[in-house]
């Protein structure tokens, strides 16, 4: 007897443009995204809220891309940085992945910059913003 593992539920007809049917159709296409069920999604929103440090912050960009194909970049805007509005955060267009998880993953970055703004700061060390400070 084989047990696959759960898969995301659909979401509603025309709420959502994460394009999960035609993936699951597609022979051979990178289904692991599905895997982040609604539940496992509060967990890893939950998980990005609690950020302790910037190598946390990165291990978890690690884990995301290898375990779901999930490719965050984090970088300073074009202009000025005065509030963690002002960091740059996208998440890689990615066949399968709610845009609900599109906008709650930057939020949830956010959030936890905002409670520990040392992992802004090395946001911006590591991109030579503070480099003469």
């Amino acid at each position: 007897m084989t047990t696959s593992a759960p898969i995301r539920q659909p979401c509603p007809p025309g709420a959502c443009d994460c394009g999960r049917d035609p993936l699951l159709e597609t022979p051979g296409a990178d289904v692991r995204i599905l895997f982040l069920t609604r539940n496992e999604e509060k967990r890893l929103i939950e998980r990005l809220e609690n950020l302790q440090s910037f190598q946390d912050l990165e291990h978890v960009q690690r884990r995301m891309f290898d375990q779901l194909g999930i490719r965050v970049e984090i970088a300073p805007g074009f202009n000025e940085v005065r509030t963690m509005r002002g960091i740059n955060i996208q998440v890689g267009e990615l066949p399968g992945l709610c845009r609900k998880t599109r906008a709650s993953i930057p939020a949830a970055i956010r959030r936890a910059m905002e409670k520990c703004p040392e992992i802004a700061f090395a946001v911006l060390n590591a991109n030579d913003l503070l480099r003469d400070a």
